[in-house]
């Protein structure tokens, strides 16, 4: 007798299909293991064995008997790709310091500048955004002066800076009520050296999340 057997792939992952093909010449019957049974002397049978299985295929006639095996090897399926971390939301805090500008004033003024207004217009669209996120949060707004002129002065000045960001803010839609104003007046100054540039910069609006 000629026996042909084989297995096609004869390595699959789990739950996947190997195809047996066989051809036999001289026999009277032949049969396959593993259930298969008795089948034609030629032909394919696809298989999806949970784990690795040899096949017996076994050729008779009145000469004896002919075996010939195949093994389809089955691999568990590679695991799947863990889920990429999320990255880590940003709190209120590092959100308002990410995205909300500080304005600056003329000296001994109150008058929201054309620039600060710009700046603004920019800080409101953001409070909308991070409001939304963050819905019991609320936002104080420091209004703060240069060294020049008396702490009292500087304390209604720094009052009226802040109280006219918050309405500027407010007139662009932001809640009135997440927004607090305090003033520091010459107190707090971001430079301390005695000159214009320095001045310039303690003249503002601070934004601190609370």
């Amino acid at each position: 007798m000629i026996v042909f057997f084989t297995a096609e792939p004869s390595t699959i992952e789990r739950g996947q299909a190997s195809v047996l093909k066989w051809e036999v010449k001289g026999a009277d019957s032949v049969s396959i293991s593993q259930g298969l049974g008795t089948v034609s002397a030629s032909g394919n049978r696809s298989v999806f064995p949970s784990s690795t299985t040899s096949y017996t295929l076994t050729a008779t006639n009145a000469g004896g008997t002919a075996t010939e095996s195949v093994t389809v090897n089955v691999t568990a399926p590679a695991a799947p790709a863990p889920p990429p971390t999320p990255a880590p939301s940003d709190d209120f805090g590092t959100m308002v310091a990410k995205l909300i500008q500080d304005i600056y004033f003329d000296y001994d003024k109150s008058e929201i500048r054309e620039d600060s207004r710009a700046t603004l217009t920019k800080n409101a669209d953001a409070l909308k955004t991070i409001f939304g996120k963050f819905p019991n949060n609320t936002l104080t707004i420091e209004g703060h002066c240069d060294e020049r002129g008396s702490a009292e002065y500087n304390l209604g000045l720094g009052d009226r800076r802040a109280t006219a960001t918050k309405e500027f803010l407010t007139q662009l839609g932001v809640s009135a009520d997440r927004l607090r104003t305090i003033s520091y007046g010459k107190e707090r100054p971001t430079c301390t050296e005695s000159n214009e540039g320095c001045w310039s910069k303690n003249r503002r609006s601070h934004f601190v999340a609370q």
